[in-house]
């Protein structure tokens, strides 16, 4: 009877996969049905969503220490802050949950005083109250509450170059750097998807060098969404550069293996789903180009969408509900012999256009 239905079955499903998409495409919810009925290729991605977005509303609300509300809303008020003109009350209505989870964050971290980060928050709240403090009522009372937790939080044990605050500031001209135009395109055009590297091994600080520069990428309201998980250990690498496709051949030669893991829980809304995309494809590519100005090389490795081979890198990296592995990347000091694909780049007029 099997042998008899197995024929059949997969006739169907080839009909179904060739014909019904072309009729479910018409309309949203005829796609929505689809995917839930005959393409479970979405599953993974609704369940993260949706687990990072109760987390997050959880820590805003239940627990009111939600760090990536207060990278956003520090970041809103930012904006208020170099707007021209600059309005007198601004940010009133989201100024209380900051606060709150301004003062969870302070009471979760036993090392606030040496985090840059909690500096940035002081200061540009600092700057928000004393500038509108007095303005509005209930924000004058926020801003109470405000000083009176950051005096609990103790003095600021930063040691930096700089003594200016992490405020909005003009960029000066002394600042600027001096690569010029020609000599970063060479930088990128140096940069090329190296497959052969030489059996030597990479210092740790040279690889947290570039994942500095990457950690100066744009991002949306400066969430920085992402880690880098990084593994150069052995047996590690052999078994983390087995999970993503392509790397037959070659991935033996990769003496580190780099995963980007997207955090889900940086949002509210559904509406911000994509941006772990595009912020983790921003850093990786700084710091893809950081790693060439160290004498390093790298590739990045496409991670496909595969439901077995997702379940496989959740065991490997441990990965929570609300977390997704976005790209890979092999690291290492390139074979000087080993060569490089050409891969020519499309002409201008055809990614380029104006108006």
């Amino acid at each position: 009877m099997r042998k008899i239905l197995k024929p059949i079955r997969s006739s169907f499903q080839g009909l179904v996969s060739e014909h019904l998409p072309k009729y479910c495409m018409k309309s949203r919810m005829l796609s929505s049905l689809y995917y839930a009925f005959f393409d479970k290729s979405f599953l993974r991605e609704n369940q993260a969503v949706l687990a990072g977005r109760v987390k997050h509303i959880t820590e805003a609300k239940e627990v009111k220490a939600n760090y990536f509300l207060l990278v956003r809303n520090t970041h809103r008020i930012e904006k208020g802050l170099l707007m021209r003109p600059r309005r007198p009350v601004f940010g009133k209505d989201y100024i209380k949950e900051t606060i709150d989870s301004f003062e969870g964050i302070c009471k979760m971290q036993s090392d606030v005083q040496a985090n840059l980060q909690l500096k940035w928050f002081k200061d540009v709240l600092s700057e928000y109250f004393t500038l509108a403090g007095e303005v509005d009522a209930f924000v004058q009372k926020q801003g109470e509450r405000f000083f009176k937790i950051m005096a609990s939080c103790g003095p600021d044990n930063v040691h930096t170059e700089e003594t200016l605050k992490s405020i909005p500031y003009v960029r000066l001209e002394e600042h600027k750097s001096d690569i010029s135009y020609e000599q970063f395109y060479r930088l990128c055009k140096q940069r090329r998807s190296v497959r052969w590297f030489l059996d030597k091994p990479v210092q740790r600080d040279m690889i947290d060098k570039a994942v500095l520069a990457a950690n100066q990428a744009p991002s949306a309201c400066n969430r920085q969404p992402f880690e880098f998980r990084i593994f150069d250990e052995i047996d590690l690498v052999k078994e983390g550069i087995n999970l993503p496709m392509g790397t037959k051949g070659y991935g033996h030669s990769i003496p580190i293996f780099i995963v980007l893991v997207g955090n889900l829980d940086a949002y509210f809304d559904e509406r911000d789903r994509h941006v772990i995309y595009i912020d983790a494809s921003l850093a990786s590519m700084s710091f893809m180009l950081a790693l060439e100005t160290m004498g390093l090389s790298s590739c990045a490795i496409n991670w496909p969408d595969i439901e077995t081979r997702e379940q496989k890198m959740d065991k490997f990296l441990n990965l929570k509900a609300h977390q997704r592995a976005l790209m890979c990347i092999g690291v290492g000091y390139p074979d000087p012999e080993g060569l490089v694909a050409y891969s020519e780049k499309r002409p201008l007029d055809q990614i380029r256009k104006y108006n």
